[in-house]
């Protein structure tokens, strides 16, 4: 096995890091290797906020459900689908910016934003130090894109906390290869998730000394009982998406 394919499978969140804010070459070289990623028709729909403001990340982490490792990590990234300086472009140029408010190019920026992130991911694993995405900015995203003075044509999709890891440890199991790849058509493979149910069981046994035994269809299904952000649809469309 390739180191990089070895680092890659020994992934974990870090929610733990030590008060050692990174470096400006070290935030430069995470820069650029997520704007190294693959991006749709080179529009590089995306843009990357550094929060360096202590009250700023306090703000965000509240929203995030009192996350610590928001606040207390080396640096905070927040990722946001961009369309805002491409609506400028057709501005400036004259032509029309009627594309933007599609649900194609919200998705474009989106999965742009994605891979730049996980690009961004990987090269600090690279370096030595942990991750741990942020979903939890989204718990209130009105009040996100107040606190990053988002203008129209954005979404804040999700932070990025990167930092030097207090303590390691070690991979949670993931669906199993049979559940996850399908050739040529869609096939439910039941007999598979009933398996990995079995293990994830065992994992959190073993991780909680007991104080912990779920499935993972357990935890899907309290997942999927509790509606969240419903707020979503209404931020997308007063920002200019999903008009057509």
């Amino acid at each position: 096995m390739n180191p990089v394919i070895q680092q890659l499978q020994n992934h974990y969140s870090i929610r733990d890091f030590q008060e050692k804010p990174l470096s400006t070459e070290q935030i430069q070289e995470l820069v650029k290797s997520a704007q190294a990623a693959s991006t749709s028709s080179f529009i590089q729909a995306y843009s990357i906020i550094g929060i360096n403001d202590i009250e700023k990340r306090k703000k965000l982490s509240a929203i995030a459900g009192n996350q610590p490792y928001v606040v207390k990590t080396g640096q905070f990234f927040v990722f946001v689908a961009d369309l805002a300086r491409h609506e400028r472009i057709a501005q400036k140029l004259g032509s029309s910016s009627e594309a933007l408010s599609s649900t194609e190019k919200m998705l474009v920026a989106i999965v742009d934003a994605s891979l730049a992130a996980q690009n961004m991911a990987v090269a600090a694993e690279s370096m030595g130090l942990g991750v741990c995405f942020i979903g939890g900015i989204r718990n209130a995203i009105e009040e996100t894109a107040d606190i990053l003075e988002l203008p129209p044509y954005t979404i804040p999709l999700f932070g990025l906390t990167v930092g030097y890891p207090v303590q390691s440890s070690k991979p949670k199991p993931r669906l199993p290869e049979a559940a996850i790849y399908h050739e040529d058509s869609y096939q439910f493979k039941d007999d598979s998730i009933a398996a990995y149910d079995e293990a994830i069981q065992n994992y959190y046994q073993k991780r909680t000394n007991g104080d912990r035994v779920e499935a993972w269809s357990e935890q899907i299904s309290r997942f999927l009982e509790r509606p969240s952000r419903l707020d979503l649809k209404q931020f997308i469309e007063k920002q200019q998406f999903m008009k057509k």
